[in-house]
């Protein structure tokens, strides 16, 4: 890339070691102005220390916006009508929040006119392929600087030693060494990975959880919680009306409460290596649970089978940064047709790490019928003669098969 080109870049800015070092290179190396963005995603961490960083080296526009609502709405929601779970276990937590972040890369740099955008990803994760691909789809001729990518600082303590000759603030942890792991944070969950998690023998100690307690140490009552649900989302706690961001804060607060929502996994990631990674989504594993429930009286069999067959390619589409494609899109206008009838409300009981659904209910979509599935009398409404013929038929393929290897026996 030629630097010489680059006049104005947008930075996505948290205003950490990494992104702090980032601005500051960017302005040395491309000699260009930095607009920085930074994205209220729900991490709980206070963003004015970011502007006053910012500031600090001339930044003279300073984008911070809360995208709470935005994020749960428009991007977990519709995640959560398919169900998705990569590779059997992990609830995609940070992969949903990096196509949100790219859209806004992509709006500032539209509005304030500039080259490029940049990002403080590694070369070695998905992130970089999330934000890139996002990026690409809305604004297909946008050019990306990924520092990680091109400059020499590839450690800790080289980053550290270039923001001290800049002057650049560092956290007292982040000097000392911080957490033995890197974290990421965002209203649907916490991630753990790097440091002493690169061992996957390694058992994590307890102080790294966040926002889970032990399960363990959990209340020994359970606790009866009530979401209420409209073409599959939540729309009520304990018959509250929340919206869709209060709703995933209070669960996660309910659920972390008991212990929900902890996963130490090794995954595969997108650019080809294997990873450990360890998470809390106290709020994301209440919701696919009791979407499921809620599903299980309201869709159709085969529906719920093709949606099941399905979502396997959904979640891989998200986990690797295809949320803009149009196979995702496509996939989410059938996804969000089969979530017209998924009406009603779903009862489940915390404890102790575990979400039980003890009941569920709904009142215009049910298709369970009691007077054909009632074990007593049904007054004729299911005539079990009928079961014969209908065993027959399917068991043809499988007499027929049986018949000639017995021929062949003799």
């Amino acid at each position: 890339m030629n630097k010489d080109r680059i006049k104005k870049v947008v930075l996505a800015y948290s205003g950490g070691l990494d992104t702090s070092v980032i601005l500051k290179w960017l302005q040395d190396v491309y000699e260009c102005e930095v607009v920085t963005f930074t994205a209220d995603i729900g991490q709980g961490e206070e963003l004015a220390p970011a502007r006053r960083k910012a500031k600090m080296f001339g930044v003279k526009s300073i984008f911070i916006e809360d995208l709470r609502e935005e994020f749960v709405r428009d991007f977990v929601f519709p995640m959560f009508r398919a169900n998705a779970v990569y590779e059997g276990e992990y609830l995609l937590g940070t992969s949903i929040a990096r196509p949100l972040i790219a859209k806004h890369l992509v709006e500032i740099a539209r509005k304030t006119g500039a080259d490029a955008i940049s990002h403080g990803a590694t070369g070695k994760g998905n992130d970089q392929v999330r934000f890139e691909l996002g990026a690409y789809a809305l604004m297909p001729n946008v050019r990306v600087i990924a520092p990680w990518r091109e400059w020499d600082l590839l450690s800790r303590d080289k980053l550290l030693k270039y923001a001290d000759q800049h002057k650049i603030p560092v956290d007292f942890k982040k000097r000392k060494g911080g957490a033995p792991y890197s974290m990421d944070a965002n209203l649907l969950h916490i991630s753990y990975e790097g440091g002493v998690l690169e061992d996957p023998a390694f058992e994590p100690e307890e102080s790294m959880w966040r926002i889970t307690a032990s399960p363990q140490k959990a209340p020994n009552r359970a606790e009866m919680l009530e979401l209420g649900y409209e073409k599959g989302d939540i729309v009520t706690v304990n018959g509250k009306r929340l919206t869709p961001a209060k709703m995933l804060a209070e669960l996660n607060r309910i659920g972390g409460k008991h212990g929900i929502g902890r996963l130490d996994l090794v995954e595969n990631r997108y650019v080809g290596m294997k990873s450990r990674g360890c998470y809390e989504t106290p709020g994301g594993t209440i919701m696919l649970k009791a979407h499921r429930a809620m599903e299980s009286i309201t869709m159709d069999r085969e529906v719920l089978a093709l949606k099941d067959d399905l979502m396997p390619r959904y979640a891989r589409l998200i986990y690797n940064g295809y949320w803009f494609s149009p196979e995702r899109m496509l996939l989410q206008t059938l996804i969000d047709g089969s979530q017209k009838t998924v009406n009603g409300s779903v009862r489940l009981k915390l404890y102790k790490g575990t979400v039980l659904v003890v009941s569920r209910e709904s009142k215009t979509n049910s298709l369970f019928d009691p007077a054909i599935s009632t074990f007593d009398d049904d007054g004729g409404a299911y005539n079990q003669a009928d079961a014969g013929g209908f065993i027959k038929l399917n068991a043809l393929r499988l007499r027929i098969a049986g018949n000639l290897a017995k021929k062949r026996r003799r």
